[in-house]
């Protein structure tokens, strides 16, 4: 095999790490692979058995196609850091009534720190990942732009990693599709890793039920918040609901109150244990305030840029407008848009391209 550079690749034992890790072999990277042990059941508080990432199924999954392909393969305990840190938050936020994204969080601040650290004692000059992304650089600034897939399109929870993560990073599965990748898996003669079913849900919520995992995390939650009001904008009393951490803004099923005609959670008051509930265009936002932003394409950020703002992951994107105003930034709707949540990641898109990111702090009042 004739030496380019040395690359740390994240393993998760799944098909797209599996490929991303054949495919830098073949091209004659030299490759260490690397499998992060996030989190257990024991100290999350989840009632499944260990499935997805974390599994030992998985991680011998990855060991096994280190060894095929005959490159070191190590295993990385990161479970104090990920768990003080996402779990805590994940935590936090629903407790304050907002709506958290722990795999922007855990990208952001956990695994990039993790990969780098152990990429440098390693002697390897990249990390490499499984993410359907593209990685670019211009006027050297580095950022991410959409993949081929757009189904597959991981763009979104990319937003947060810095310009040395990004300088060090390589996407080698942005130019396929998710069909293609498990192709070339059967064609390198894992068969049984091209097969495995995929997981959606966040990694330490397995059973997608987080309403349990908050109950199990917080001590007399459900006594504590059960009974609190459902309210309209006017704050007429309409209902009782059973804790408003179990309320994200725009839910519509299982609210378990009848008012005549289709409504949606609009507000959660969590200092009053209160969840506003409206009709669909009280859903409706034409501006929202956004901080804890990163920037990527561009040194600082251009005032009034035309954007595409993406408020959730699989968010068609709306054409806005966005302004920098006392430390954080005023992104203005050109025709509004539906369900903007607190706790969120809004992205700002040109064309393909991730300008940068941040959390969203609040969304105006106005309606209409």
């Amino acid at each position: 095999m004739s030496f380019k550079k040395r690359v740390l690749v994240a393993m998760s034992g799944g098909v797209d790490s599996s490929v991303v890790a054949m495919l830098l072999h073949k091209k004659g990277y030299e490759v260490v692979g690397i499998t992060m042990k996030t989190w257990d059941y024991a100290s999350s508080g989840a009632s499944s058995k260990e499935t997805g990432c974390c599994s030992l199924d998985s991680i011998n999954d990855a060991r096994i196609v280190a060894v095929e392909l005959g490159f070191p393969h190590y295993i990385l305990d990161i479970r104090s850091e990920f768990g003080d840190y996402v779990i805590d938050n994940f935590v936090e936020e629903y407790m304050a009534g907002r709506t958290p994204n722990p795999c922007v969080l855990c990208n952001t601040h956990i695994k990039w720190e993790a990969l780098l650290k152990r990429a440098d004692a390693l002697n390897c000059q990249f990390i490499a990942t499984g993410h359907y992304a593209n990685i670019n650089e211009k006027n050297g600034r580095y950022y991410v732009s959409k993949g081929k897939d757009p189904r597959k399109d991981q763009s979104y929870v990319l937003w947060g990693l810095s310009q040395e993560s990004l300088s060090r990073s390589l996407f080698p599965l942005s130019e396929y599709t998710k069909e293609e990748i498990k192709q070339m898996a059967i064609d390198f003669g894992f068969n049984e890793i091209a097969r495995k079913s995929e997981s959606y849900e966040i990694c330490f919520i397995p059973d997608n039920d987080y309403r349990s995992f908050l109950k199990k995390r917080v001590d007399g939650l459900e006594e504590k918040l059960n009974g609190g009001s459902f309210v309209l904008n006017n704050g007429t009393v309409v209902g009782k609901h059973r804790g408003y951490p179990f309320y994200t803004i725009g839910q519509r099923k299982g609210l378990e109150v009848a008012l005549g005609k289709p409504m949606y959670v609009t507000g959660i008051n969590a200092e009053e244990n209160q969840v506003v509930l409206g009709e669909k265009e009280e859903l409706k936002r034409h501006e929202m305030l956004v901080y804890k932003t990163n920037l990527s394409k561009y040194d600082k950020w251009p005032n009034g840029l035309e954007v595409i703002t993406k408020i959730r992951h699989h968010d068609v994107g709306q054409e806005s407008q966005v302004f920098e105003e006392e430390g954080k930034l005023k992104v203005v709707f050109y025709g509004g848009a539906y369900g903007v949540a607190p706790g969120q990641s809004a992205v700002f898109y040109e064309g393909e391209d991730v300008i940068g990111g941040g959390i969203i702090y609040s969304g105006n009042d106005t309606f209409g």
